[in-house]
């Protein structure tokens, strides 16, 4: 979340109210899906001026995505199974280098000069050698393909004949339906691209000596990792065939099509799996939002770099975001934290009285204190929407929490304001005691079933439908003693 003053706040909830299926490159591009904390921190150091256009996009993608996660053996780990599939690819002479971003977004992706990026949340989700031999290997799949410079000059053909149309013919109307119809073709475009890449990615892990299904195996993990996050936000799983004009295929329809491909190459039980130099690698791992940027307990969220806390209405499941912080309730209600600043000479009355959300009518402003931080706070009501809006003055930055419910009763109001006032200083003992979640690998004891081990994750919420999903298990699957898993813990 940048820090950055908005004159108006425009469709403040689209984004809580309809929060993305959590997806991989799969299904998320750096460009469309930019997740920073709420002070980004300092981007890696570059080349000596000039920057190259590739070295300012390494840049703006590490600040993006939290910064370069340092863990030496398992990035060394990963360079080798990189290295692996190089030699085995149709491009050999092809260098690649996997960089890790200090992301909990499951993502991947690469840039044209053999940059791979592969997020924490991607490689928690996977489970073996395999599996993350798949994504590498699709993502190198985009780049010996030129995916990329296909995508654009696809792209650049819909917006000229949408321009012909408009500026030659002089018909908007017809523009318009132009290139409606140039993003349609983009968008199957772009879905038979990431087919490609999964055929080319299966072949090309067959070939390094790892097991093929791999690829469904990750893609079927992705998939229900994305419906538990769906369910823990209140929404409704995706289903498939409907996100048929998506830029990338459903995870149901990928999933079969990279069994098909493995079946082309053998039965299942062919190829290397290597479960536990996987799970040695990432043992340890960082898992979740790292408290430099900010994380949630529960309905807690916490900055301890920023130095402040609040808690989320009752029923709020938080989602740290690119520009703000967000949070949802299952039955509608909508949060977003952002920050910004006072103008010179600007009070806080007269700032709040000026960016309140567009199309609502804003109320009387109320002032008030908060730990001993002044606070102003009005209500602004919309045709389908209520909004409770508070600014408060906290050090040089003034923090916004807009609450939104389509029906503003007393009691979620009261909630509304409990949250407001929950605002308040971390102090120093607070800050340096926030520690990140880590995934640790432990051995199943005798007895060991799903409930016992989820007992022993830092979750309280669904944490055996978690430990099912974060290990790659069936519901009820039984679990071998001696066997190694994934818990996630303090």
């Amino acid at each position: 979340m940048r820090l950055h003053a908005i004159r108006k706040i425009r469709s403040l909830f689209v984004v809580a109210l309809a929060a993305a299926v959590v997806a991989g490159c799969a299904a998320v591009k750096p460009e469309e899906s930019v997740r920073e904390p709420l002070v980004p921190p300092e981007a890696p150091k570059v080349a000596p001026s000039p920057p190259t256009a590739v070295s300012q996009e390494q840049a703006r993608i590490a600040a993006a995505y939290g910064g370069v996660y340092e863990k030496p053996d398992l990035s060394s780990y990963l360079n080798r199974i990189a290295d692996r599939l190089t030699a085995a690819s149709d491009r050999p002479e092809l260098r690649y280098k996997v960089v890790m971003l200090n992301s909990p977004l499951i993502n991947a992706f690469a840039l044209p000069n053999g940059s791979l990026y592969v997020t924490r949340g991607l490689l928690a989700v996977a489970n073996d050698s395999s599996e993350l031999a798949a994504v590498l290997a699709h993502e190198m799949a985009h780049v010996s393909a030129r995916h990329a410079m296909q995508r654009a000059d696809e792209e650049r053909k819909a917006v000229l004949v949408s321009r012909v149309v408009s500026d030659i013919l002089q018909d908007q109307e017809g523009a318009a339906v132009a290139l409606a119809r140039g993003k349609l073709s983009l968008a199957s475009f772009s879905r038979a691209q990431e087919l490609e890449a999964d055929r080319i990615g299966v072949q090309n892990i067959a070939r390094a000596g790892f097991d093929p299904y791999g690829a469904s195996r990750f893609l079927l993990s992705m998939g229900r990792q994305a419906d538990l996050r769906s369910a823990a936000l209140g929404q409704k799983p995706s289903q498939p065939g409907l996100d048929f004009l998506s830029t990338h295929p459903s995870t149901p329809e990928r999933v079969q099509l990279a069994v098909e491909a493995a079946r082309q190459i053998g039965a299942p039980g062919v190829g290397e799996r290597d479960r536990d130099a996987y799970l040695t690698a990432i043992d340890g791992m960082v898992y979740g939002d790292d408290p430099s940027q900010g994380f949630a307990r529960g309905r807690q969220f916490l900055h301890p770099r920023l130095g402040f806390s609040f808690f989320a209405p009752a029923g709020f499941t938080f989602e740290n975001g690119s520009e703000a912080l967000l949070g949802v309730a299952p039955d509608g209600r909508a949060l977003r934290m952002d920050a910004a600043k006072l103008a010179p000479g600007q009070t806080l009355e007269g700032y709040i009285a000026e960016n309140w959300v567009d199309g609502a009518a804003p109320g009387p402003v109320e002032k008030f204190q908060i730990n001993g931080m002044d606070a102003v706070t009005l209500i602004a009501r919309g045709r389908d929407w209520t909004f409770r809006f508070a600014a408060i003055h906290y050090g040089p930055d003034v923090y916004r929490l807009i609450f939104a419910a389509r029906d503003l009763t007393p009691e979620v109001d009261n909630g509304f304001r409990q949250s407001i006032q929950s605002f308040r200083r971390l102090s120093q003992a607070e800050s340096d005691a926030a520690r990140p979640l880590r995934l640790d690998v432990v051995r199943a004891r005798p007895g060991d079933t799903e409930a016992t081990l989820a007992s022993r994750m830092a979750f309280q919420d669904r944490a055996p439908e978690r430990f099912a999903v974060l290990n790659g298990l069936a519901p009820g699957e039984p679990i071998r003693p001696g066997a190694r898993v994934k818990v996630i813990d303090e």
